[in-house]
């Protein structure tokens, strides 16, 4: 039997480029640091987790973009990311990517899957 989408938070709380909303995933090892950002409309989440070291991207919680609103960044090393993919563009982990999730929007609600 399928679980039932978890709500993660309203979808008027997401906009395009701004700030993202924390909450914890379930993980084999226990809760995880997980994200949802909106991004060119859509809606995406990832593990809270910078592919380069394991540390979680904002310093202020739910600052995830960029000035300019178009791409994850980890505030510590600068590792850049297409917030649509989670792929790695610059910095030390280029090429890596971050971790997604099965995110879903519906009913006006962002739900983990």
């Amino acid at each position: 039997m399928a679980e039932t989408p978890r709500l993660i938070c309203a979808s008027s709380a997401l906009r395009d480029g701004a700030q993202g909303v924390r909450f914890e995933a379930p993980g084999e090892a226990g809760p995880q640091a997980a994200f949802v950002v909106r991004h060119d409309g859509r809606v995406y989440g990832y593990l809270n987790r910078c592919a380069h070291i394991g540390i979680e991207l904002d310093w202020l919680a739910g600052e995830f973009f960029d000035s300019a609103g178009l791409y994850l960044v980890c505030t510590t090393h600068g590792a850049t990311y297409l917030p649509e993919s989670g792929y790695c563009i610059a910095g030390p982990c280029r090429g890596a990517r971050l971790v997604p999730l099965d995110i879903i929007e519906q009913d006006g609600g962002v739900y983990l899957k």
